[in-house]
């Protein structure tokens, strides 16, 4: 499958994996860093958590695609995260409810429930949410399609049910996995529920694969040089921080 990340700028500020042209998991970025056409072919995108580092680009992609697409594109998530998008952003206040327009019949968006622990599959991809521990509901990801497979994190604190699916999938190619602070930040990390350098080394031993390739996402940008000299010494071989507009084949 063919992997885009992030957007085209140079600091990660956003969180959007856009898969094969069709599909997208998180929607932080979208509209802002693709063209219209390449926005038409998007027909699932798929929520991990409500945060708005990972919703902020869907409005904007949504409201475009009613002007261009005759086609419904389907949200897809733990039931959690469908209400929030309904109640706090498709509102008919914050923004339109485009589940409902231009009508109820015929909406620009549906969405689909992702059953935790289940395999969904959406445009050719399976989808396997497991929760993970964040500071609202969230979950990772299995992701596969017919020849390989590849995890993503979310956002996480310690966690262990994802590292353990993990660790029994077969074909697993790659671990897409946060980290957002710097180790001395390390009680912060803690009340947001995210990773250090460290604690990603530990939690990534859980999966019991050293020598898997490791991505490296949700850098925040004024911790990102003291991030990266902290992960170039974890001693993870294949350990990669991802780059905005990169483009990756798994």
């Amino acid at each position: 499958m063919l992997l885009e990340t992030g957007d085209t700028t140079h600091q990660c500020r956003s969180v959007g994996f856009l898969i094969n042209d069709v599909l997208m998991v998180d929607a932080g970025t979208g509209a802002s860093e693709l063209t219209l056409d390449e926005q038409k072919r998007i027909r699932h995108v798929v929520f991990s958590h409500l945060h708005l580092d990972h919703v902020k680009g869907l409005p904007p992609l949504v409201d475009n695609l009613a002007a261009i697409s005759d086609d419904p594109m389907t949200l897809a998530s733990i039931p959690q995260v469908l209400n929030g998008l309904k109640n706090h952003i498709f509102n008919d206040q914050v923004f339109p409810n485009f589940f409902a327009l231009p009508t109820r019949d015929k909406p620009i968006l549906k969405d689909v429930v992702l059953p935790e622990g289940q395999e969904t599959w959406l445009s050719g991809i399976g989808f396997t949410p497991v929760r993970v521990n964040h500071s609202v509901p969230t979950v990772g990801f299995i992701i596969r399609d017919n020849d390989s497979s590849w995890l993503y994190s979310g956002d996480t604190y310690e966690t262990h049910a994802l590292w353990e699916m993990a660790a029994k999938v077969p074909n697993l190619k790659a671990a897409f996995i946060e980290t957002s602070f710097p180790d001395e930040m390390k009680e912060l990390a803690s009340i947001a529920k995210h990773l250090t350098p460290s604690l990603l080394a530990q939690e990534f031993k859980k999966i019991g694969r050293p020598e898997l390739p490791l991505y490296v996402y949700h850098i925040k940008p004024p911790f990102r040089d003291q991030i990266t000299d902290q992960l170039s010494k974890l001693g993870i071989p294949n350990l990669t921080i991802l780059q905005e507009g990169q483009e990756l084949e798994i």
